[in-house]
């Protein structure tokens, strides 16, 4: 297994070391290099990456800046020359965080710990299906059958689930993608439902753990069909 990843930093020197390591482990694949976060962002955008190699003290746009605006970030490795940043970083639940100049050793402890990481990320049994959220600049495990509905928030939403509500900044359309279209229903503008969660409905409302939901009129069809093959 090669964890796609990519290297962002401003020195050319840096950048060319670091990928040269990467490319000489068996565990990473090199899938582009960048030297400032505006062309890493777009990278990001439009390629499928699992591991950014991310330095720190970048000029205009810094390393922490650019995570702020990755909306579901990869996993994180910083590099920085600059020891005191080891605890801001952890603020970004980031996989690790490198040192220079970096040694061998530790280039590979890090690297070990991004695979196992991969590894319990993407390890979904049928019965556990969940996904991660990025809450509180910190990534939290969701399983999806705990989620009752979805609901808008301006710019964030609110997950209700079981035990927590949860608020995540993203789109409603944006968070129907990561969701089985088997299992959840966007029902209204505002409100997307579990529907094996659904108690009753009406022609106007859904009742989802004891709490009234809007129907729109054009989705009572589909709720009752979806429901049909629930």
């Amino acid at each position: 297994m090669k964890l796609r990843s990519i290297v962002v930093d401003d020195s050319s020197m840096q950048r060319m070391a670091v990928a040269k390591l990467v490319n000489n482990h068996p565990n990473l694949a090199l899938v582009a290099e960048y030297s400032n976060a505006i062309e890493a962002k777009n990278g990001i955008k439009n390629n499928e990456i699992d591991l950014i190699f991310l330095d720190v003290e970048m000029p205009i746009i810094n390393g922490f800046d650019l995570l702020e605006t990755l909306e579901n970030p990869p996993q994180v490795i910083l590099i920085t020359g600059k020891p005191d940043y080891a605890l801001k970083a952890f603020d970004y639940d980031v996989t690790d965080y490198l040192h220079k100049p970096i040694t061998m050793a530790r280039f590979d402890a890090s690297v070990k710990r991004a695979v196992t990481k991969y590894e319990q990320i993407n390890k979904v049994s049928e019965d556990e299906e969940h996904i991660f959220v990025k809450s509180n600049l910190k990534k939290r495990k969701v399983f999806l059958n705990e989620i009752k509905w979805i609901e808008a928030l301006g710019d964030y939403i609110k997950l209700v689930t079981d035990d927590a509500n949860i608020v995540i900044l993203s789109t409603m359309k944006a968070f129907e993608k990561q969701l089985p279209s088997d299992k959840f229903l966007r029902i209204h503008k505002s409100y997307i439902v579990n529907l094996e969660k659904i108690e009753k409905f009406n022609s106007k409302n859904v009742e989802v753990g004891g709490r009234s939901i809007p129907l729109s009129r054009n989705k009572k069809t589909e709720l009752a069909e979806a429901l049909s093959n629930v």
